[in-house]
Protein backbone atom coordinates (compact mmCIF):
# COMPACT_ATOMS: atom_id res chain seq x y z
CA UNK A 1 0.00 0.00 0.00
CA UNK A 2 1.21 3.18 -0.65
CA UNK A 3 2.33 5.09 2.45
CA UNK A 4 1.47 8.45 2.33
CA UNK A 5 -1.80 9.66 2.81
CA UNK A 6 -3.81 10.53 -0.33
CA UNK A 7 -6.82 12.70 -1.70
CA UNK A 8 -9.16 10.50 -3.09
CA UNK A 9 -12.08 11.47 -5.59
CA UNK A 10 -14.94 9.43 -6.93
CA UNK A 11 -17.44 10.57 -9.45
CA UNK A 12 -19.18 9.16 -12.67
CA UNK A 13 -20.03 11.19 -15.84
CA UNK A 14 -22.46 8.62 -16.53
CA UNK A 15 -24.24 5.44 -15.54
CA UNK A 16 -26.30 7.19 -12.24
CA UNK A 17 -30.11 7.14 -12.62
CA UNK A 18 -29.85 5.52 -16.09
CA UNK A 19 -29.89 2.65 -18.06
CA UNK A 20 -26.39 2.12 -19.64
CA UNK A 21 -23.98 5.27 -20.38
CA UNK A 22 -21.33 4.02 -17.90
CA UNK A 23 -18.24 5.98 -17.00
CA UNK A 24 -16.67 6.04 -13.30
CA UNK A 25 -13.82 8.27 -12.41
CA UNK A 26 -11.43 7.76 -9.86
CA UNK A 27 -8.57 10.79 -8.79
CA UNK A 28 -5.97 9.99 -6.22
CA UNK A 29 -4.11 12.79 -5.72
CA UNK A 30 -3.73 14.39 -9.24
CA UNK A 31 -4.00 11.18 -11.34
CA UNK A 32 -7.38 10.19 -12.91
CA UNK A 33 -8.05 6.53 -13.51
CA UNK A 34 -11.38 6.05 -15.83
CA UNK A 35 -13.70 2.53 -15.42
CA UNK A 36 -15.52 2.03 -18.23
CA UNK A 37 -16.50 4.64 -21.47
CA UNK A 38 -20.20 3.11 -22.20
CA UNK A 39 -23.16 4.45 -24.59
CA UNK A 40 -27.16 4.03 -24.12
CA UNK A 41 -29.41 4.33 -26.70
CA UNK A 42 -32.30 7.24 -26.68
CA UNK A 43 -35.81 6.45 -25.66
CA UNK A 44 -37.02 6.66 -29.59
CA UNK A 45 -40.36 9.03 -28.28
CA UNK A 46 -37.57 11.60 -28.12
CA UNK A 47 -34.77 10.54 -29.83
CA UNK A 48 -35.85 12.62 -33.27
CA UNK A 49 -32.83 10.67 -35.40
CA UNK A 50 -30.42 10.08 -32.75
CA UNK A 51 -28.52 6.50 -32.66
CA UNK A 52 -27.50 6.77 -28.89
CA UNK A 53 -25.75 9.05 -26.42
CA UNK A 54 -22.48 9.64 -25.09
CA UNK A 55 -20.78 11.21 -21.74
CA UNK A 56 -20.17 15.10 -21.58
CA UNK A 57 -16.11 14.53 -21.58
CA UNK A 58 -15.23 17.87 -21.16
CA UNK A 59 -13.67 17.37 -17.57
CA UNK A 60 -11.41 14.50 -19.09
CA UNK A 61 -10.91 16.06 -22.10
CA UNK A 62 -9.40 19.51 -20.05
CA UNK A 63 -7.63 17.00 -17.72
CA UNK A 64 -6.24 14.51 -20.19
CA UNK A 65 -2.53 14.51 -18.85
CA UNK A 66 -3.71 13.29 -15.80
CA UNK A 67 -5.61 10.30 -17.40
CA UNK A 68 -3.52 7.40 -15.43
CA UNK A 69 -5.73 4.47 -17.77
CA UNK A 70 -9.04 3.64 -18.74
CA UNK A 71 -10.41 0.11 -17.66
CA UNK A 72 -12.84 -1.54 -20.20
CA UNK A 73 -14.23 -4.52 -17.82
CA UNK A 74 -16.24 -6.44 -20.58
CA UNK A 75 -16.95 -5.74 -24.44
CA UNK A 76 -20.55 -4.29 -24.21
CA UNK A 77 -21.92 -1.20 -25.42
CA UNK A 78 -22.88 0.41 -22.21
CA UNK A 79 -19.43 -0.24 -20.85
CA UNK A 80 -17.04 0.35 -23.75
CA UNK A 81 -19.29 2.15 -27.09
CA UNK A 82 -17.97 5.56 -26.19
CA UNK A 83 -14.82 4.80 -25.75
CA UNK A 84 -13.72 5.19 -29.49
CA UNK A 85 -15.01 9.13 -29.10
CA UNK A 86 -13.22 10.21 -25.91
CA UNK A 87 -10.21 8.73 -27.67
CA UNK A 88 -10.51 11.05 -30.29
CA UNK A 89 -9.98 14.07 -28.36
CA UNK A 90 -8.48 12.64 -25.01
CA UNK A 91 -5.34 10.17 -26.01
CA UNK A 92 -4.84 7.44 -22.83
CA UNK A 93 -3.45 4.09 -22.06
CA UNK A 94 -6.38 1.48 -22.15
CA UNK A 95 -6.71 -1.76 -20.06
CA UNK A 96 -8.62 -4.32 -21.66
CA UNK A 97 -8.85 -8.52 -21.90
CA UNK A 98 -7.45 -10.19 -25.23
CA UNK A 99 -11.00 -10.56 -26.86
CA UNK A 100 -11.68 -6.76 -25.96
CA UNK A 101 -8.33 -5.55 -27.34
CA UNK A 102 -8.86 -7.00 -30.74
CA UNK A 103 -12.33 -5.65 -31.16
CA UNK A 104 -11.24 -1.70 -29.66
CA UNK A 105 -8.55 -1.87 -32.22
CA UNK A 106 -10.34 -3.10 -35.13
CA UNK A 107 -12.73 0.26 -34.01
CA UNK A 108 -9.87 2.21 -33.48
CA UNK A 109 -8.57 1.64 -37.09
CA UNK A 110 -12.27 1.75 -38.71
CA UNK A 111 -12.34 5.33 -37.26
CA UNK A 112 -8.97 6.26 -37.68
CA UNK A 113 -8.41 7.12 -34.33
CA UNK A 114 -4.61 7.28 -32.98
CA UNK A 115 -2.15 7.94 -30.26
CA UNK A 116 -3.80 5.61 -27.73
CA UNK A 117 -2.00 2.52 -26.40
CA UNK A 118 -4.27 -0.83 -25.62
CA UNK A 119 -2.62 -2.80 -22.71
CA UNK A 120 -4.10 -6.05 -23.08
CA UNK A 121 -4.65 -8.05 -19.50
CA UNK A 122 -5.29 -11.24 -18.47
CA UNK A 123 -7.48 -12.45 -15.37
CA UNK A 124 -5.62 -12.86 -12.11
CA UNK A 125 -2.68 -9.69 -13.45
CA UNK A 126 -1.82 -7.40 -11.16
CA UNK A 127 0.22 -4.69 -12.52
CA UNK A 128 1.59 -1.47 -11.44
CA UNK A 129 -0.11 1.74 -12.85
CA UNK A 130 1.41 4.90 -12.12
CA UNK A 131 2.22 4.99 -8.39
CA UNK A 132 -0.58 2.46 -7.66
CA UNK A 133 -1.02 -1.35 -7.59
CA UNK A 134 -4.20 -2.58 -9.91
CA UNK A 135 -5.62 -6.28 -9.38
CA UNK A 136 -7.87 -7.57 -12.59
CA UNK A 137 -9.74 -10.48 -10.78
CA UNK A 138 -11.94 -12.75 -12.61
CA UNK A 139 -15.97 -12.55 -12.49
CA UNK A 140 -18.42 -13.96 -14.23
CA UNK A 141 -20.23 -12.04 -16.71
CA UNK A 142 -22.25 -12.74 -20.29
CA UNK A 143 -18.53 -11.64 -21.87
CA UNK A 144 -15.58 -13.68 -21.95
CA UNK A 145 -12.69 -12.81 -19.31
CA UNK A 146 -14.51 -10.00 -17.95
CA UNK A 147 -12.41 -8.48 -14.49
CA UNK A 148 -13.12 -6.60 -11.84
CA UNK A 149 -10.53 -4.25 -10.19
CA UNK A 150 -8.89 -3.46 -7.18
CA UNK A 151 -6.63 -0.07 -6.60
CA UNK A 152 -4.50 0.33 -3.26
CA UNK A 153 -4.54 3.51 -1.78
CA UNK A 154 -2.77 4.80 1.53
CA UNK A 155 -6.94 3.73 3.69
CA UNK A 156 -7.22 0.19 1.38
CA UNK A 157 -8.21 -1.05 -1.63
CA UNK A 158 -10.82 0.92 -3.49
CA UNK A 159 -12.79 -1.92 -5.29
CA UNK A 160 -15.21 -2.09 -8.45
CA UNK A 161 -16.83 -5.30 -8.91
CA UNK A 162 -17.36 -4.81 -12.27
CA UNK A 163 -20.92 -7.05 -13.84
CA UNK A 164 -21.11 -10.19 -12.01
CA UNK A 165 -22.77 -13.32 -10.95
CA UNK A 166 -21.96 -16.09 -8.51
CA UNK A 167 -22.09 -19.33 -10.24
CA UNK A 168 -20.35 -22.49 -8.80
CA UNK A 169 -20.62 -24.53 -11.54
CA UNK A 170 -17.73 -25.90 -13.56
CA UNK A 171 -17.33 -23.11 -15.86
CA UNK A 172 -14.31 -22.58 -18.21
CA UNK A 173 -11.47 -20.47 -17.65
CA UNK A 174 -12.89 -17.23 -19.66
CA UNK A 175 -15.76 -17.47 -17.18
CA UNK A 176 -15.20 -18.42 -13.68
CA UNK A 177 -14.84 -16.39 -10.71
CA UNK A 178 -12.36 -16.33 -8.29
CA UNK A 179 -13.63 -15.58 -4.68
CA UNK A 180 -9.84 -16.42 -3.42
CA UNK A 181 -8.86 -13.17 -5.01
CA UNK A 182 -11.58 -11.70 -3.31
CA UNK A 183 -11.25 -13.11 0.33
CA UNK A 184 -7.52 -12.09 -0.10
CA UNK A 185 -8.72 -8.17 -1.11
CA UNK A 186 -11.25 -8.34 2.29
CA UNK A 187 -8.60 -9.57 4.69
CA UNK A 188 -6.30 -6.78 3.47
CA UNK A 189 -8.54 -4.46 4.00
CA UNK A 190 -11.17 -2.61 1.53
CA UNK A 191 -11.77 1.70 1.91
CA UNK A 192 -14.47 1.46 -0.84
CA UNK A 193 -16.67 -0.66 -3.03
CA UNK A 194 -18.41 0.31 -5.96
CA UNK A 195 -20.88 -2.31 -6.64
CA UNK A 196 -22.94 -2.61 -9.58
CA UNK A 197 -27.05 -1.89 -8.97
CA UNK A 198 -29.33 -3.67 -11.86
CA UNK A 199 -30.04 -6.32 -10.56
CA UNK A 200 -30.81 -5.23 -7.07
CA UNK A 201 -34.43 -5.50 -6.90
CA UNK A 202 -34.39 -9.37 -7.41
CA UNK A 203 -34.25 -11.44 -4.89
CA UNK A 204 -32.13 -14.53 -4.28
CA UNK A 205 -28.97 -15.46 -6.37
CA UNK A 206 -29.13 -14.99 -9.92
CA UNK A 207 -27.89 -18.05 -10.94
CA UNK A 208 -29.07 -20.56 -12.80
CA UNK A 209 -31.75 -18.99 -14.09
CA UNK A 210 -29.20 -17.23 -16.43
CA UNK A 211 -29.14 -20.08 -18.58
CA UNK A 212 -31.12 -19.81 -21.90
CA UNK A 213 -29.71 -23.40 -22.77
CA UNK A 214 -32.66 -25.54 -21.08
CA UNK A 215 -35.60 -23.82 -22.61
CA UNK A 216 -33.81 -23.46 -26.23
CA UNK A 217 -33.88 -27.32 -25.97
CA UNK A 218 -37.26 -27.81 -25.68
CA UNK A 219 -37.94 -25.69 -29.00
CA UNK A 220 -35.29 -27.74 -30.62
CA UNK A 221 -36.68 -31.00 -29.71
CA UNK A 222 -40.20 -29.85 -30.31
CA UNK A 223 -39.13 -28.62 -33.51
CA UNK A 224 -37.59 -31.51 -35.05
CA UNK A 225 -38.42 -31.18 -38.78
CA UNK A 226 -38.50 -26.73 -39.01
CA UNK A 227 -36.83 -24.00 -39.47
CA UNK A 228 -35.90 -21.93 -36.28
CA UNK A 229 -34.82 -18.47 -36.56
CA UNK A 230 -32.83 -17.25 -33.54
CA UNK A 231 -32.27 -13.88 -32.30
CA UNK A 232 -29.50 -13.48 -29.84
CA UNK A 233 -27.17 -9.79 -29.45
CA UNK A 234 -23.92 -9.84 -30.51
CA UNK A 235 -22.57 -8.77 -27.21
CA UNK A 236 -23.94 -11.55 -25.06
CA UNK A 237 -20.94 -14.00 -25.95
CA UNK A 238 -22.12 -16.68 -23.34
CA UNK A 239 -25.77 -16.62 -24.18
CA UNK A 240 -24.78 -17.21 -28.04
CA UNK A 241 -22.55 -19.82 -26.82
CA UNK A 242 -25.04 -20.94 -25.34
CA UNK A 243 -27.13 -21.10 -28.24
CA UNK A 244 -24.06 -22.78 -30.94
CA UNK A 245 -23.28 -25.90 -27.75
CA UNK A 246 -26.69 -26.72 -28.16
CA UNK A 247 -27.59 -27.07 -31.57
CA UNK A 248 -24.41 -28.79 -31.31
CA UNK A 249 -25.60 -30.89 -29.11
CA UNK A 250 -29.04 -31.74 -30.65
CA UNK A 251 -26.91 -32.22 -34.24
CA UNK A 252 -28.66 -29.27 -36.00
CA UNK A 253 -26.83 -27.66 -38.49
CA UNK A 254 -26.78 -23.65 -37.85
CA UNK A 255 -26.54 -21.14 -40.77
CA UNK A 256 -24.81 -17.44 -39.61
CA UNK A 257 -27.06 -14.76 -41.05
CA UNK A 258 -25.25 -11.83 -40.65
CA UNK A 259 -21.37 -10.69 -40.48
CA UNK A 260 -20.85 -9.04 -36.72
CA UNK A 261 -21.81 -12.60 -35.61
CA UNK A 262 -18.88 -14.05 -38.05
CA UNK A 263 -16.81 -11.89 -36.73
CA UNK A 264 -17.51 -12.49 -33.12
CA UNK A 265 -16.84 -16.40 -33.95
CA UNK A 266 -13.35 -15.11 -35.18
CA UNK A 267 -12.89 -13.31 -31.70
CA UNK A 268 -14.04 -16.16 -30.03
CA UNK A 269 -11.31 -18.42 -31.39
CA UNK A 270 -8.81 -16.27 -29.89
CA UNK A 271 -9.86 -17.73 -26.23
CA UNK A 272 -9.60 -20.97 -27.56
CA UNK A 273 -13.63 -21.76 -28.58
CA UNK A 274 -14.56 -22.76 -32.28
CA UNK A 275 -17.32 -24.57 -33.99
CA UNK A 276 -17.08 -27.34 -35.48
CA UNK A 277 -16.94 -27.07 -39.55
CA UNK A 278 -19.43 -29.74 -40.20
CA UNK A 279 -22.11 -27.78 -38.16
CA UNK A 280 -22.28 -24.37 -39.84
CA UNK A 281 -23.84 -24.02 -43.59
CA UNK A 282 -21.64 -21.19 -45.79
CA UNK A 283 -23.88 -18.62 -47.72
CA UNK A 284 -22.98 -20.40 -50.65
CA UNK A 285 -24.50 -23.70 -49.34
CA UNK A 286 -27.46 -21.78 -47.98
CA UNK A 287 -31.12 -21.83 -49.85
CA UNK A 288 -34.58 -20.87 -48.85
CA UNK A 289 -35.90 -24.06 -49.22
CA UNK A 290 -33.79 -25.56 -46.81
CA UNK A 291 -35.63 -27.08 -43.47
CA UNK A 292 -34.01 -28.51 -40.31
CA UNK A 293 -31.27 -26.18 -40.59
CA UNK A 294 -31.21 -23.02 -37.22
CA UNK A 295 -30.68 -19.68 -38.30
CA UNK A 296 -28.94 -17.38 -36.34
CA UNK A 297 -29.43 -13.67 -36.08
CA UNK A 298 -27.40 -11.35 -34.19
CA UNK A 299 -26.75 -7.79 -33.43
CA UNK A 300 -26.88 -4.57 -31.36
CA UNK A 301 -29.79 -2.89 -29.70
CA UNK A 302 -32.90 -1.88 -32.53
CA UNK A 303 -30.67 -2.99 -35.54
CA UNK A 304 -31.48 -6.72 -34.10
CA UNK A 305 -34.99 -6.18 -34.31
CA UNK A 306 -35.35 -4.29 -37.55
CA UNK A 307 -33.16 -6.99 -39.09
CA UNK A 308 -35.79 -9.61 -37.97
CA UNK A 309 -38.40 -7.27 -39.14
CA UNK A 310 -37.22 -7.18 -42.91
CA UNK A 311 -37.14 -10.84 -43.03
CA UNK A 312 -40.56 -11.41 -41.99
CA UNK A 313 -41.79 -8.43 -44.47
CA UNK A 314 -39.88 -10.65 -47.23
CA UNK A 315 -37.84 -7.57 -47.54
CA UNK A 316 -33.96 -9.63 -47.35
CA UNK A 317 -32.40 -10.65 -50.78
CA UNK A 318 -31.28 -13.61 -49.15
CA UNK A 319 -34.03 -15.38 -46.79
CA UNK A 320 -37.75 -15.03 -46.17
CA UNK A 321 -39.74 -16.47 -43.67
CA UNK A 322 -43.31 -18.21 -43.52
CA UNK A 323 -45.70 -19.67 -41.45
CA UNK A 324 -43.80 -23.08 -40.92
CA UNK A 325 -41.16 -21.19 -39.31
CA UNK A 326 -40.56 -20.69 -35.68
CA UNK A 327 -38.98 -17.80 -34.74
CA UNK A 328 -37.17 -17.61 -31.44
CA UNK A 329 -36.37 -14.88 -29.32
CA UNK A 330 -33.54 -15.38 -27.00
CA UNK A 331 -32.32 -12.04 -26.58
CA UNK A 332 -34.30 -8.90 -24.26
CA UNK A 333 -36.18 -6.01 -24.77
CA UNK A 334 -33.75 -3.36 -23.61
CA UNK A 335 -34.06 0.25 -23.09
CA UNK A 336 -34.76 2.33 -26.07
CA UNK A 337 -35.62 -0.99 -28.47
CA UNK A 338 -39.52 -1.65 -27.26
CA UNK A 339 -41.12 0.43 -30.24
CA UNK A 340 -38.69 -1.64 -32.86
CA UNK A 341 -39.65 -5.02 -31.40
CA UNK A 342 -43.56 -4.14 -31.38
CA UNK A 343 -43.26 -3.83 -34.66
CA UNK A 344 -41.38 -7.02 -35.32
CA UNK A 345 -43.90 -9.26 -32.97
CA UNK A 346 -46.55 -7.99 -35.20
CA UNK A 347 -46.11 -8.66 -38.82
CA UNK A 348 -44.88 -12.03 -37.25
CA UNK A 349 -48.15 -12.80 -36.28
CA UNK A 350 -49.60 -11.44 -39.69
CA UNK A 351 -47.39 -14.28 -41.13
CA UNK A 352 -49.12 -16.52 -38.77
CA UNK A 353 -45.52 -18.11 -37.97
CA UNK A 354 -45.17 -19.53 -34.36
CA UNK A 355 -43.67 -16.75 -32.05
CA UNK A 356 -41.31 -17.62 -28.89
CA UNK A 357 -40.18 -15.34 -26.28
CA UNK A 358 -37.18 -16.83 -24.51
CA UNK A 359 -35.36 -13.83 -23.25
CA UNK A 360 -38.72 -13.19 -21.02
CA UNK A 361 -38.15 -16.58 -19.30
CA UNK A 362 -34.66 -16.10 -18.51
CA UNK A 363 -32.79 -12.96 -16.38
CA UNK A 364 -29.46 -10.72 -17.12
CA UNK A 365 -26.26 -11.66 -15.79
CA UNK A 366 -26.48 -9.16 -13.14
CA UNK A 367 -26.18 -9.64 -9.87
CA UNK A 368 -29.25 -9.92 -7.54
CA UNK A 369 -29.79 -9.58 -3.81
CA UNK A 370 -27.47 -12.17 -2.55
CA UNK A 371 -24.91 -12.11 -4.95
CA UNK A 372 -24.48 -8.49 -4.27
CA UNK A 373 -24.89 -9.05 -0.29
CA UNK A 374 -21.99 -12.51 -0.45
CA UNK A 375 -19.72 -9.51 -2.17
CA UNK A 376 -20.15 -6.78 0.90
CA UNK A 377 -19.85 -9.92 3.36
CA UNK A 378 -16.48 -10.82 1.54
CA UNK A 379 -14.90 -7.64 1.04
CA UNK A 380 -15.74 -5.86 3.90
CA UNK A 381 -15.68 -2.27 2.90
CA UNK A 382 -15.68 0.85 4.72
CA UNK A 383 -17.50 3.47 2.42
CA UNK A 384 -19.49 1.48 0.08
CA UNK A 385 -20.82 3.39 -3.52
CA UNK A 386 -24.06 2.20 -5.65
CA UNK A 387 -23.24 2.39 -9.41
CA UNK A 388 -24.61 1.48 -12.38
CA UNK A 389 -28.86 2.03 -11.79
CA UNK A 390 -31.78 3.34 -12.29
CA UNK A 391 -32.09 5.72 -8.94
CA UNK A 392 -35.04 2.73 -7.33
CA UNK A 393 -32.09 0.51 -7.96
CA UNK A 394 -29.19 2.52 -6.82
CA UNK A 395 -31.54 2.88 -3.57
CA UNK A 396 -32.37 -0.29 -2.72
CA UNK A 397 -28.84 -1.43 -3.73
CA UNK A 398 -27.94 0.98 -0.40
CA UNK A 399 -30.83 -0.47 1.26
CA UNK A 400 -29.26 -4.07 1.26
CA UNK A 401 -26.16 -2.52 2.94
CA UNK A 402 -27.83 -0.73 5.28
CA UNK A 403 -30.05 -4.52 6.41
CA UNK A 404 -26.73 -5.99 6.53
CA UNK A 405 -25.58 -3.44 9.03
CA UNK A 406 -23.70 -0.61 7.35
CA UNK A 407 -24.29 2.87 8.56
CA UNK A 408 -25.95 4.95 6.34
CA UNK A 409 -22.81 7.83 7.02
CA UNK A 410 -21.21 5.25 5.18
CA UNK A 411 -22.70 4.57 2.13
CA UNK A 412 -23.05 7.40 -0.73
CA UNK A 413 -25.75 7.42 -3.34
CA UNK A 414 -23.90 9.80 -6.39
CA UNK A 415 -25.73 11.48 -8.81
CA UNK A 416 -23.40 12.08 -12.28
CA UNK A 417 -21.23 14.76 -12.38
CA UNK A 418 -21.68 14.65 -7.51
CA UNK A 419 -18.03 13.96 -6.58
CA UNK A 420 -17.25 11.99 -3.30
CA UNK A 421 -13.95 13.70 -1.55
CA UNK A 422 -12.33 11.41 1.01
CA UNK A 423 -9.15 12.98 3.10
CA UNK A 424 -7.45 10.97 5.63
CA UNK A 425 -9.70 8.12 5.10
CA UNK A 426 -13.15 10.20 6.19
CA UNK A 427 -15.60 11.55 3.99
CA UNK A 428 -15.40 15.46 4.13
CA UNK A 429 -17.67 16.27 1.45
CA UNK A 430 -20.33 15.04 -1.29
CA UNK A 431 -21.10 18.25 -3.77
CA UNK A 432 -22.21 18.48 -7.05
CA UNK A 433 -19.11 19.98 -9.19
CA UNK A 434 -20.28 18.79 -12.68
CA UNK A 435 -23.07 20.55 -14.81
CA UNK A 436 -23.33 17.56 -17.10
CA UNK A 437 -25.01 17.42 -20.60
CA UNK A 438 -25.65 13.96 -22.86
CA UNK A 439 -23.60 14.49 -25.64
CA UNK A 440 -25.90 12.77 -28.69
CA UNK A 441 -24.31 11.01 -31.44
CA UNK A 442 -26.10 11.59 -35.08
CA UNK A 443 -24.20 9.20 -37.09
CA UNK A 444 -20.76 8.38 -37.02
CA UNK A 445 -19.54 12.04 -37.69
CA UNK A 446 -21.99 14.72 -36.64
CA UNK A 447 -22.08 13.44 -33.15
CA UNK A 448 -21.95 17.17 -31.81
CA UNK A 449 -25.55 17.87 -31.59
CA UNK A 450 -26.80 20.91 -29.95
CA UNK A 451 -30.03 21.19 -28.61
CA UNK A 452 -31.46 23.42 -31.30
CA UNK A 453 -31.11 20.48 -34.08
CA UNK A 454 -33.52 18.43 -32.00
CA UNK A 455 -35.89 21.42 -31.30
CA UNK A 456 -35.70 21.79 -35.29
CA UNK A 457 -36.71 18.21 -35.99
CA UNK A 458 -39.19 18.28 -33.24
CA UNK A 459 -40.58 21.25 -35.14
CA UNK A 460 -40.17 19.82 -38.76
CA UNK A 461 -42.64 16.60 -37.23
CA UNK A 462 -45.54 18.68 -35.89
CA UNK A 463 -45.89 22.23 -37.74
CA UNK A 464 -43.83 21.57 -41.32
CA UNK A 465 -42.24 23.86 -42.95
CA UNK A 466 -42.59 27.07 -45.70
CA UNK A 467 -39.89 28.52 -47.60
CA UNK A 468 -40.15 31.96 -49.23
CA UNK A 469 -37.80 32.95 -51.74
CA UNK A 470 -37.60 36.07 -53.70
CA UNK A 471 -34.95 37.24 -55.89
CA UNK A 472 -33.76 41.32 -56.09
CA UNK A 473 -31.53 43.61 -58.33
CA UNK A 474 -27.76 43.31 -56.70
CA UNK A 475 -27.41 47.15 -57.34
CA UNK A 476 -31.34 48.71 -56.87
CA UNK A 477 -32.78 45.77 -54.82
CA UNK A 478 -35.56 46.01 -56.52
CA UNK A 479 -37.54 42.66 -56.68
CA UNK A 480 -37.42 41.13 -60.27
CA UNK A 481 -38.66 37.74 -59.34
CA UNK A 482 -40.73 35.63 -57.09
CA UNK A 483 -42.04 35.47 -54.52
CA UNK A 484 -42.17 31.62 -54.41
CA UNK A 485 -43.64 30.41 -51.59
CA UNK A 486 -43.10 26.51 -50.86
CA UNK A 487 -45.16 24.65 -47.93
CA UNK A 488 -44.82 20.78 -46.62
CA UNK A 489 -46.56 19.32 -43.44
CA UNK A 490 -48.06 22.99 -42.71
CA UNK A 491 -51.19 23.01 -44.69
CA UNK A 492 -53.05 21.85 -47.66
CA UNK A 493 -52.49 25.22 -50.48
CA UNK A 494 -56.30 24.50 -52.36
CA UNK A 495 -57.92 25.49 -48.79
CA UNK A 496 -55.55 28.30 -47.81
CA UNK A 497 -54.64 29.90 -51.06
CA UNK A 498 -55.34 33.41 -48.90
CA UNK A 499 -52.11 32.26 -46.58
CA UNK A 500 -49.44 31.59 -49.46
CA UNK A 501 -50.59 35.17 -50.92
CA UNK A 502 -50.29 36.80 -47.45
CA UNK A 503 -47.17 35.18 -46.78
CA UNK A 504 -45.48 36.33 -50.41
CA UNK A 505 -47.03 40.27 -49.61
CA UNK A 506 -45.54 40.10 -46.11
CA UNK A 507 -42.19 39.55 -47.91
CA UNK A 508 -42.37 42.27 -50.59
CA UNK A 509 -43.39 44.95 -48.21
CA UNK A 510 -40.47 44.11 -45.79
CA UNK A 511 -38.25 44.19 -48.42
CA UNK A 512 -39.73 47.25 -50.00
CA UNK A 513 -39.74 49.16 -46.33
CA UNK A 514 -36.26 48.31 -45.55
CA UNK A 515 -34.61 49.82 -49.31
CA UNK A 516 -36.65 52.92 -48.71
CA UNK A 517 -35.29 53.65 -45.44
CA UNK A 518 -31.66 52.70 -46.81
CA UNK A 519 -31.67 49.78 -43.66
CA UNK A 520 -31.61 46.79 -45.77
CA UNK A 521 -29.16 44.06 -45.20
CA UNK A 522 -29.63 40.52 -46.40
CA UNK A 523 -29.18 38.79 -42.93
CA UNK A 524 -31.37 41.28 -40.63
CA UNK A 525 -34.13 41.57 -43.50
CA UNK A 526 -34.71 37.96 -43.61
CA UNK A 527 -34.95 38.03 -40.24
CA UNK A 528 -37.57 40.67 -39.84
CA UNK A 529 -39.68 38.84 -42.68
CA UNK A 530 -39.08 35.18 -40.59
CA UNK A 531 -40.71 37.23 -37.61
CA UNK A 532 -43.31 38.86 -39.36
CA UNK A 533 -44.33 35.48 -40.94
CA UNK A 534 -43.80 33.20 -37.98
CA UNK A 535 -46.51 35.93 -35.66
CA UNK A 536 -49.19 36.11 -39.11
CA UNK A 537 -48.81 32.20 -38.86
CA UNK A 538 -49.84 31.51 -35.72
CA UNK A 539 -52.34 33.47 -36.05
CA UNK A 540 -54.13 31.85 -39.22
CA UNK A 541 -53.19 27.86 -38.50
CA UNK A 542 -52.15 27.92 -34.59
CA UNK A 543 -49.27 26.46 -35.73
CA UNK A 544 -44.84 27.31 -35.67
CA UNK A 545 -43.38 26.30 -38.86
CA UNK A 546 -40.02 26.61 -39.49
CA UNK A 547 -39.62 29.66 -42.03
CA UNK A 548 -36.28 29.88 -44.70
CA UNK A 549 -36.97 33.17 -46.04
CA UNK A 550 -34.33 33.50 -49.65
CA UNK A 551 -33.65 36.33 -50.58
CA UNK A 552 -31.00 36.00 -53.80
CA UNK A 553 -29.28 39.34 -54.82
CA UNK A 554 -29.18 38.95 -58.98
CA UNK A 555 -26.48 40.92 -61.06
CA UNK A 556 -28.61 41.98 -64.08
Amino acid sequence: MNKHSEKIRFFALGGQDEDGKNMMCLEIDDRIFVIEAGLKYPDQRESLGIEFIVQDFSYLVANKDRIEGIFITHGHDDVMGALPYLLESASANVYASPMVSKILHKQLRSMKITGSRIYTVKRHDTKKIGKHKVIFFPITHNFPSTYGLAISTSYGYIVYSGEFIMDYDDLTDDYRGDIRTLTTLGMEGVFLLLQESKGAERSGHTSPNHRIAPAFSKVLERNENKRIFVSVYSQSVYRLQEILNTCIKYNRRMFIYNKDLQEMLEYLKAVGYEVPSKYIVTEREFNNSMKDIVVIISSQGPVLFNMIHNIANNEDNLISMDDQDVICMASRVIAGTGKDFAAMENDIYKLNAELIVLGDQVINMHPSVEDLKMMLFILRPKYYIPVKGQYRQLYMNAELAMNMGYSPSNILILDNGQVAQFENGRLVSCRMEFDLKDVLVDGKKNWDMAGVVLKDRETLSTDGVIILAIGIDAKTKKIINGPDIQTRGLIYLKDAEYITKDVAKIMEETIENDVSNKKYDNMETRQAIRDKVSRYLLRQTAKRPMILPVIMEINT
